[in-house]
């Protein structure tokens, strides 16, 4: 039977109590386990969570998963005689530098592209035993967020799950990249000069039709895109070959210039302002809040923003 002392002083009942929880992943099991209510056992949760600063089961659906804390005590907690102290302490600061693993991160190429570097250098800067996996947008971001599949979304997040955390990095225009040359670098470009334009469209769903395709139509225009593509990269390479016109995120005048428009920059695409109201882009970033406390996702998370972010962007 727990017993429930008024002060937070460490007992071995603690220690039992998160053995039973991280075992059964369940607070009416662990209560049965242990031989009492599932109240009690209730309360018992909440007293570990303030203890270790770390909410250790999450609500993931009908079930509950540990956080990666949780999971770091579990041994630990199976052999309650050991190291009582140190298991039920609160979480410390990690430095990165003693940081040792592979952070997976879901990005359309783009974004990865533009990720990348900066990850890179950061890594090398302040945490040198850290990899990163980049996967492209092929997993639903809910599901592999709680699964455990990806660690981070970066991009534009467009799921809504109750429990994912979102947080909004830089919002952009779409501008219109064209090579040297091109007919549309020569006078204005107004509407039907854009809409007269060959286009080459990106999607993964292999859409034909977008926002800019909307803002036309309300002007009685429509253009021709000649092919879709699932991938920005490669359809910034078709423009700068060619008299394709594409869409690419970038910063608005006065702000800094965007990671995200490094590479039509690399490829010497000319940007044009698109004469027509289109929708900015938001680009952010979705974790699954096993992670809100964990030290290592939370030096992932600020080296995101200190990688994607330009000056005058809002800050965490």
């Amino acid at each position: 039977m727990l017993v429930n002392s008024p002060d937070s002083a460490l007992d071995a009942n603690l220690a039992i109590a998160l053995d039973a929880l991280l075992a059964e992943h369940s607070v009416t099991r662990a209560a049965a386990r242990l031989h009492t209510s599932p109240a009690a056992m209730s309360r018992t949760l909440a007293r570990l969570r303030r203890t270790l600063q770390d909410p250790l089961l999450v609500r993931a659906g009908q079930a509950m998963v540990p956080t990666p804390r949780a999971l770091a005590l579990r041994e630990e907690a199976a052999a309650v005689v050991r190291s009582i102290g140190a298991l039920l302490s609160p979480d410390t600061a990690v430095d990165p530098a003693t940081l040792r693993g592979t952070f997976t991160l879901q990005a359309a190429d783009l974004v990865g592209a533009a990720l990348a570097p900066g990850l890179l250098r950061l890594a090398e800067q302040e945490a040198p035993g850290v990899s990163f996996r980049l996967r492209a947008e092929e997993l639903e971001a809910g599901p592999a967020l709680r699964d455990g599949r990806i660690d981070l979304e970066v991009g534009a997040i467009d799921h809504v799950d109750p429990e994912t955390r979102v947080e909004e990095l830089v919002r952009l225009r779409m501008v219109a990249a064209v090579r040297p040359g091109h007919p549309l670098t020569e006078g204005p470009v107004t509407p039907a000069r854009l809409a007269a334009a060959q286009h080459v469209a990106v999607s993964r769903r292999g859409r034909f039709t977008g926002p800019l395709d909307t803002a036309l139509a309300e002007q009685n225009l429509q253009r021709r895109v000649g092919i879709v593509l699932p991938s920005h990269l490669a359809a910034m390479t078709l423009a700068a070959r060619s008299d394709i016109v594409c869409l690419v995120p970038a910063a608005f005048p006065g702000d800094a210039p965007s990671p995200l428009t490094g590479d039509a920059t690399a490829l010497g695409l000319h940007l044009l302002d698109i004469p027509v109201a289109l929708p900015t882009v938001s680009v952010g970033m979705a974790w699954h809040p096993r992670h809100a406390a964990d030290r290592a996702h939370h030096w992932l998370r600020n080296a995101i923003r200190r990688t994607l972010r330009t000056p005058g962007s809002p800050t965490a």
